[in-house]
């Protein structure tokens, strides 16, 4: 009955100490070869967005779909949710894009999260004048998002581009 108890308690030790060790070891996970953590630089413009940044980060992409589709779709155009206001905003100072460089605004949490970014297949990722758009024929690649989102699916850039020409 002893034995049995030694060997328990033995057994306990271990599977503590290794407890502790792990947990003790986590905070330098990151520093010996976890994923490297996204960069993210503060606004260059602007005192703060226009949502707080959690929701920003949890809610963007739906944010950005909307205003487009209000955009392509009805005409409505507002600043508030634009992709345009986001690059004039988020543009590193250092490349001027928020998608060029690996530390770039959208690359960085984009990479970390194995997000893959399509707004830059048809926009700059730089700020623009007035015209920050594709090259493509406005209106028919615009009637074409439009049959898609009456259709519930996606269209891709290739489509796109078969359309306007």
């Amino acid at each position: 009955m002893a034995g049995k108890m030694k060997r328990l308690l033995a057994l306990g030790v271990v599977v503590m100490t290794t407890a502790a060790l792990a947990w003790a070891g986590a905070d330098d996970q990151s520093k010996a070869g976890g994923a490297p953590k996204p960069t993210i630089t503060k606004a260059a413009k602007g005192e703060h967005c226009v949502e707080p940044n959690d929701f920003m980060r949890r809610n963007h992409m739906k944010l950005l779909d909307h205003h487009r589709d209000e955009t392509v779709l009805q005409g409505i155009r507002t600043k508030k949710y634009s992709l345009k206001e986001c690059i004039n905003c988020h543009a590193s100072e250092k490349t001027g894009s928020v998608a060029t460089a690996k530390d770039d605004f959208c690359v960085s949490c984009h990479s970390y999260a194995a997000v893959k970014i399509d707004c830059f297949d048809c926009h700059s990722t730089k700020p623009q004048g007035s015209v920050a758009m594709h090259p493509l024929n406005a209106e028919t690649a615009h009637y074409t998002h439009q049959l898609a989102a009456q259709a519930n699916s996606k269209v891709s850039t290739e489509e796109m581009a078969r359309v306007a020409q």
